[in-house]
C-alpha cells in the first residue's frame, strides 16, 4: 500500500515490521486481544460479530479492566537499531476501550524483555488519547534504541503502534573489504524521495527477501503526461557500486519498460534541494531494458563514478519495481 499523504512522517521507514525482526516480547495483560496483533502490519480491521472465549474479538492489543492499583504496559524489541522520529499511536476501532492516557519509553539492550534496572528514558511524555483515531507523536531524539515501552492508563486497547525512524547500524565493525548492499534496509539504506508512489511505497524497494506480491514494491500510477517517473535512494554509508539488481518480481502488465542510475556523493546539507539537483547527476547506469517478473543484474554496464552516497532511479515511463539491491564496498 502507499504511504498516506495524511501521514506526517512518510519520508521514515517503519521500525515495528515484523519482517524486520521486530517482536513484541511482554504485556502486562493481553486478556482480550493479543499483544502480537500491536504490531501487524495491516490496517486494523473491525467485524461486529465475531467473538472469542475472552469476549469481543478485537484486532490490536487490548487487556482486562484493571480493578487494582497499577497500569498495563508492553514491551516491543525492534528488529534493527533504530532511530525513532515519530509514532502513530493508533486507536481505530476501540471507542469505549482505549486508554485515556498514554506515554512511551525505549532503551538500548540486549535482552530481548529488559527489566526496570534497563537504561529506560522517556522519549513521549504522558499524552491524552482520543478513541478511534491516530495519535501522531513526534521524537526528537538521535539515539539508535532497540527497545520501545508503550504505557497506557489505565488499561484498555490499542490497535496499531507504528514506529517510524531509520536503521543505524554500526559500522565500525564492518570491513572496508566487504562486498554487501549499501541500500539495504538492514545497512541503513533509505528511500528519501519520489514523485509518485500511488500502488506501492517506495520504502518496499529494499525491504528484506524477494516482494511477496504486487503490492509489495514501488509503483506509480499509469502516467498520461510526458516525463517519467523516479526515486531519490540514500545509501547506509557511502561506497563504491560494483553491482546492482533491478527486479520486477511479480510486475507483469505493469513493469517499467526501461531503466536507469545516477548517483553522486552528498553532504546532509547538499539535501536540501535534491529533487532538482539530481537530474544532473553523473549517470551511473544508461538506460536499459527491462522485463516482466525479472531479476536483472548489472555489473559491466556500470560507470566508474567512485564513492557515492544517493542515486536517482529513474523508470520509463512509468510502473512498478518490487526490489533494488546496490551491492558494493563501504568507503
Amino acid at each position: 500500500m502507499a504511504d498516506d499523504i495524511d501521514n506526517p512522517f512518510h519520508r521514515w521507514i517503519r521500525l515495528e515490521q515484523p519482517r524486520l525482526g521486530t517482536r513484541v516480547m511482554f504485556a502486562t495483560d493481553d486478556f482480550f486481544a493479543d499483544k502480537s496483533r500491536l504490531i501487524d502490519p495491516a490496517d486494523p480491521v473491525f467485524i461486529a460479530d465475531k467473538f472469542d472465549d475472552n469476549g469481543k474479538w478485537m484486532d490490536g492489543w487490548e487487556s482486562r479492566r484493571k480493578r487494582s492499583e497499577g497500569h498495563d504496559f508492553c514491551v516491543i524489541r525492534l528488529g534493527v537499531h533504530g532511530v525513532i522520529r515519530g509514532f502513530d499511536v493508533d486507536t481505530s476501532h476501540f471507542t469505549g476501550n482505549f486508554p485515556p492516557e498514554a506515554s512511551i519509553e525505549a532503551c538500548v539492550n540486549e535482552q530481548d524483555n529488559p527489566g526496570e534496572d534497563a537504561d529506560w528514558q522517556e522519549i513521549q511524555p504522558r499524552i491524552a488519547l482520543q478513541g478511534d483515531s491516530h495519535h501522531f507523536l513526534h521524537i526528537n531524539n538521535d539515539r539508535a534504541f532497540t527497545h520501545v515501552r508503550l504505557h497506557i492508563y489505565p488499561d484498555g486497547g490499542i490497535a496499531r503502534l507504528r514506529i517510524f525512524g531509520e536503521v543505524k547500524p554500526d559500522w565500525s565493525e564492518v570491513s572496508r573489504d566487504d562486498y554487501l548492499d549499501l541500500f539495504a534496509l538492514e545497512n541503513g539504506g533509505r528511500a528519501i524521495l519520489c514523485n509518485d508512489q500511488h500502488f506501492g511505497s517506495k520504502h518496499n524497494l529494499n525491504l528484506p527477501g524477494r516482494g511477496i506480491n504486487m503490492g509489495d514494491g514501488w509503483e506509480t500510477a499509469r502516467r498520461r503526461k510526458p516525463g517519467n517517473d523516479w526515486v531519490i535512494l540514500a545509501l547506509g554509508h557511502p561506497g563504491v557500486i560494483e553491482r546492482i539488481e533491478i527486479d520486477t518480481a511479480h510486475f507483469k502488465g505493469n513493469y517499467p519498460d526501461r531503466a536507469s542510475l545516477q548517483a553522486t556523493l552528498l553532504s546532509d546539507a547538499d539535501l536540501q534541494n535534491v529533487e532538482e539537483t539530481s537530474r544532473d547527476w553523473p549517470e551511473l547506469l544508461p538506460q536499459q531494458k527491462l522485463k516482466m517478473d525479472t531479476q536483472h543484474w548489472f555489473e559491466g554496464e556500470l560507470n566508474d563514478l567512485g564513492v557515492v552516497s544517493h542515486l536517482r532511479l529513474s523508470i520509463y515511463p512509468d510502473g512498478g519495481i518490487s526490489r533494488v539491491r546496490i551491492i558494493g564496498r563501504p568507503s
